[in-house]
């Protein structure tokens, strides 16, 4: 991780609109009758609802997404006693992750006052505000009475993070820690330094989970907190121990868990060694942990390490849990937060560290590959699937626990509308998928021994979509997938080398030479073609031995789609075929082309794309409206590309009345139907939202949705052949694992449409 200067760190919070977070509108306003509708005086009818029913504020204001970052300033991460103003950055930022992660609305609030009763009552009197309060930085042992009157006195969640966030997620990792190491929590003897808030909260949880009291030792400044002490407050008391040791050093020889919340530097190398096998340490001190990394490294080889930081291995991160359980619990309309809940979040996050790991996640941490393991016992925080499975887990405990007043029965349904909410969602790559799995196809991976395209076969194997056909030597792909800890169980593995390929290559070789003699392709010519692994995997689907094909992270595109037109052939009535990528942002679905095929298309060309395109956007689900592209509107300008639009346009007016289409148009009134109207008042899409839009060039096409998709404005798919007479389908050289399993779940749905327009020829003749 890049180092954090004091220059970089004010500059980002004062740039701009200074801060970090802010309040908009989530209605219309911008006539008087939305006005009359926000305030007065539309605005008293859901007044008197809510009057009539104190929970219709759920239903007509922003109660149930709202939560209070609420703090005095008296520990503030790691800063310690700087007042509520000071730490306004802390809890804006805490305000800025509830947002991000989770879709969570907060204000935050900064109270001046230390006195616990006063803050108290100044809490309560602003609850009605909320759907729930996030207590922030309050220092021990005030923030025990402080979170404990309140969840005794209001009717929503309330958590103190500093105590139960870092509990829960040091708990999830304990659990797969003990996993790793062997051991059984009800038999570990644990070490924990430090007494604050945190502290106790952890070591509470820890012995929910099943640790044994008698098996911990506590420790604060003064040593090791026993009965012999007579300075201890009650929080303290809880944990004494009658063991005659003092020091930190005497407590953790033959540990088997240390966990640290306290101050860097106080755990040595030596005093690592001192402890069991395989030995736990946590430690979370920030920014500077108890012990460094390089020292617990070099410690001793068998150590299971974890700080707070980011840049190493292992972080425990509140971020992991607080937003997705207050997400649980406000989406349950949940009266509190309750210990059910908090377990359901650590046992989510614990089993989640087990699955394998998107590859998302791996290129968002520029990490190889990430597998459950020592370096690896919790998710990343960047893993989108905490958003799902940690609040839904919550939410079912709320429910089961008895402290929600709404019942989700819908499971997927909650899930499926988690993910739009966030924008991790793609409603029709669901519904592909949803297709490809009930029909699942056999699908033919050219280069599989790329390792993108080699786990994008396993993971399509995994989930069903289909049944993957590697191209490839056995040995190189085992090697391949050993290093990447990819399972290639049950996938069929063909060797274009092995003798026992030598009949399929002929026959191939035959059947396309007797396809295309009188384009003057011999049979030694198709014989020498079917050594290479596009050609003879194209053969495959166009036998019937296969039923779709992928390729393209290592070919050069323009030799491969010429490959294909010969072996496949481009479908009848069409002379060209093309490629389109699916575009989906907050503004909807849309369809981009032509974005592989035709570099500087004819008017002719032109045409047979904006017919292709119209069948693929019907082909996936949506009604057609394409608009033609150029950098001129409706015939400004006769010269170049403009003319070529423009003439496309004429004859499909005059030869398809019924297609939706108009141009040449330059993309701004493509996308604004008001503007376009106002001044084009003839164009034929008069009143009409366009959802594709087609490219005068290969250029701007494919410029267009990389520059929309590296700037994450939109999620792309593709691109995805339409106009070969078979689904043979064209990855990019820089396609993730993610892009290339997208595209397979399309091709899948590609073969399954294919396999019923021949049955219904079939049945036709």
């Amino acid at each position: 991780m890049a180092k954090i200067t004091k220059e970089d760190a004010l500059r980002y919070h004062a740039e701009g609109k200074p801060g970090k977070i802010e309040v908009i509108p989530t209605k219309p306003y911008s006539t008087q009758t939305d006005l009359s509708l926000a305030y007065s005086p539309g605005v008293a009818e859901p007044c008197l609802e809510i009057e009539k029913n104190p929970l219709d504020a759920y239903k007509y204001t922003s109660k149930g997404n709202l939560v209070a970052v609420i703090s005095n300033g008296t520990a503030v991460l790691g800063l310690g006693n700087i007042g509520p103003l000071a730490g306004k950055p802390v809890m804006e930022g805490k305000g800025l992750l509830f947002k991000i992660f989770a879709g969570i609305d907060v204000f935050d609030i900064e109270v001046d006052e230390k006195d616990p009763d006063k803050f108290i009552e100044t809490v309560k009197a602003i609850a009605p505000t909320f759907g729930g309060i996030n207590l922030e930085d309050i220092k021990a042992p005030e923030c025990f009475k402080i979170e404990t009157r309140l969840k005794e006195e209001l009717d929503i969640p309330v958590m103190h993070d500093d105590q139960h966030g870092t509990a829960i997620i040091s708990g999830a990792g304990l659990i797969n820690a003990l996993e790793v190491a062997g051991k059984k929590i009800e038999e570990v003897k644990i070490v924990v330094n430090g007494a604050g808030a945190a502290s106790i909260s952890c070591t509470k949880l820890y012995i929910l989970l099943g640790a044994k009291k008698e098996n911990i030792i506590m420790c604060d400044s003064k040593g090791v907190i026993s009965t012999h002490r007579t300075d201890l407050n009650e929080s303290k008391k809880y944990f004494a121990t009658d063991r005659d040791i003092k020091t930190l050093e005497e407590a953790v020889v033959g540990a088997d868990v240390f966990l640290g919340l306290s101050v860097a530097n106080v755990l040595t190398k030596e005093m690592v060694r001192t402890m069991n096998a395989n030995p736990i340490v946590f430690a979370l001190a920030n920014p500077n942990p108890e012990i460094s990394y390089t020292d617990a490294m070099d410690s001793r080889d068998d150590i299971i390490f974890a700080t707070g930081r980011s840049d190493y291995p292992n972080q425990i991160n509140n971020v992991l849990g607080f937003p997705y359980i207050f997400r649980g619990a406000l989406d349950t309309h949940a009266k509190a937060i309750n210990e059910e809940m908090k377990l359901a979040a650590v046992y989510a996050i614990a089993e989640l560290a087990k699955e394998p790991v998107p590859d998302v996640v791996n290129a968002a941490y520029k990490l190889k590959r990430t597998t459950f393991g020592r370096d690896y016992i919790l998710p990343k925080a960047l893993d989108p699937r905490l958003l799902t499975r940690v609040s839904c887990a919550v939410a079912k405990a709320a429910i089961k626990s008895g402290v929600s007043r709404k019942t989700i029965t819908d499971w997927d349904g909650y899930a499926n509308q988690l993910r739009e909410m966030m924008g991790y969602d793609n409603k029709l790559l669901r519904s592909f998928t949803d297709m490809a799995k009930a029909n699942p196809k056999r699908v033919v991976f050219a280069e599989a021994n790329h390792v993108n395209m080699l786990k994008a076969a396993a993971e399509a194997k995994a989930e069903g979509i289909c049944f993957p056909i590697l191209l490839g030597n056995e040995e190189r792909l085992a090697k391949i997938a050993a290093e990447e800890s990819i399972s290639l169980e049950g996938i069929e593995i063909v060797n274009l080398r092995h003798d026992r390929e030598t009949e399929r290559r002929h026959r191939y070789a035959k059947i396309l030479s007797e396809k295309k003699a009188r384009e003057g392709v011999t049979y030694a010519e198709a014989c020498e073609k079917m050594v290479d692994r596009n050609a003879f995997g194209m053969m495959m689907v166009a036998t019937g031995d296969a039923d779709a094909f992928v390729t393209g992270v290592y070919s050069r595109y323009s030799e491969v789609t010429k490959m294909a037109e010969q072996i496949i052939g481009i479908r009848p009535s069409y002379t060209h075929f093309g490629a389109l990528n699916i575009l989906t942002c907050k503004k909807g679905t849309f369809f981009i082309a032509d974005t592989l095929i035709n570099r500087h298309p004819s008017t002719e060309v032109l045409i047979d794309i904006a017919r292709l395109t119209q069948d693929a956007v019907k082909f996936f689900a949506h009604e057609p409206v394409m608009a033609m592209l150029s950098y001129s509107n409706f015939g400004s300008d006769k010269q170049g590309s403009p003319q070529k639009v423009h003439d496309a346009i004429d004859y499909l007016h005059k030869n398809y009345p019924d297609m939706m289409v108009d141009g040449e148009m330059q993309v701004n009134f493509a996308l604004d139907k008001k503007l376009r109207d106002e001044m084009y008042p003839f164009n034929k899409l008069k009143g009409k939202d366009v959802n594709a839009l087609i490219f005068p060039n290969l250029s701007s096409a494919n410029s267009a949705y990389k520059l929309l998709d590296t700037l994450g404005i939109s999620e792309t798919i593709g691109p995805i052949q339409m106009g070969l007479n078979k689904p043979i389908h064209f990855t990019d050289v820089e396609s993730s694992t993610r892009d290339i399993l997208n595209l397979t779940t399309v091709a899948v749905v590609d073969a399954i449409v294919q396999e019923q327009i021949e049955k219904k020829l079939t049945i036709d003749n």
